[in-house]
């Protein structure tokens, strides 16, 4: 494994590239994550942003270019030792056991440093010794009071923080979060943009977003990509101010924020 010299970041991707049978689907992306930043990877519908997500943690192999975490090469590394590294994910969809408790679902996330993820004929008595550890989760994210909820019987945006709960669990140093408030109405999307922002304490995110107002709000450094590649790069109000980017993005709701700002 090689090792880069720059310790600002935590990430960093060079010529990273995917290609389908002729068709790139992210070309060529330099990609520079600071540490302890709220880094959102934004764009149009089909740039290419889920796709680098996929690269980025290896559900895809990327067919060009290197991948560094924390100055390690992780590029030819399989998906379960990027996470054993500190790299976790969310995905858009619900990513939670919704027959099973809230607290418990958070218990499963803490199994991992019991070294009893797969026994499940142990007494389910063998985990009480996680409970305080999941409170205190559940506590983070501001949902102690749903602990003993059937998760399916939580309303849509507490699931969403009920899954934040769950990647806490797994101690990360660089959370990647994957439209972390699709489908929230305005009351939800505010509570878990404060709550990213809150969590975001010590440890670094990366995230897609399509909600201008959470990216405008939480975010320091914004890297916008377009076509597969990057178009633009900086925080929200040089990134917004670019023509490029406001073409890109015309006739949807960035172009208004753009100008609003």
């Amino acid at each position: 494994m090689t090792r880069s010299s720059n310790d600002d970041y935590i990430l960093t991707t060079a010529g990273l590239t995917k290609e389908f049978k002729g068709f790139v689907a992210v070309n060529n992306v330099e990609l520079n994550v600071r540490r302890g930043e709220i880094h959102a990877l934004i764009g149009p519908n089909g740039a290419g942003k889920t796709t680098c997500f996929n690269l980025l943690t290896k559900f895809l192999e990327p067919t060009r270019g290197t991948i560094h975490f924390n100055g390690i090469d992780i590029t030819g590394e399989k998906s379960a030792q990027i996470a054993r590294r500190g790299v976790v994910r969310s995905f858009q969809i619900s990513a939670v056991f919704p027959h099973l408790s809230v607290l418990e679902n958070v218990r499963i996330a803490l199994q991992r440093n019991l070294g009893t993820s797969f026994h499940f004929w142990r007494s389910e008595r063998s985990l009480d010794v996680l409970n305080e550890r999941a409170m205190a989760l559940l506590t983070e994210v501001g949902l102690q009071e749903y602990a003993q909820m059937i998760t399916v019987e939580m309303p849509y945006g507490r699931k969403r923080a009920l899954e934040i709960a769950t990647t806490l669990a797994l101690e990360p140093e660089l959370m990647l979060l994957d439209e972390p408030t699709q489908g929230m109405g305005h009351e939800d999307v505010e509570r878990v943009m404060q709550l990213i922002k809150k969590v975001s304490a010590n440890r670094t995110i990366l995230m897609v977003e399509h909600n201008m107002k959470v990216v405008a709000g939480i975010s320091d450094t914004i890297t916008v990509l377009a076509r597969g590649a990057v178009l633009a790069e900086g925080d929200y109000a040089s990134v917004s101010a670019d023509s490029q980017v406001i073409e890109a993005y015309m006739g949807t709701e960035y172009t208004e924020a753009a100008v609003a700002h």
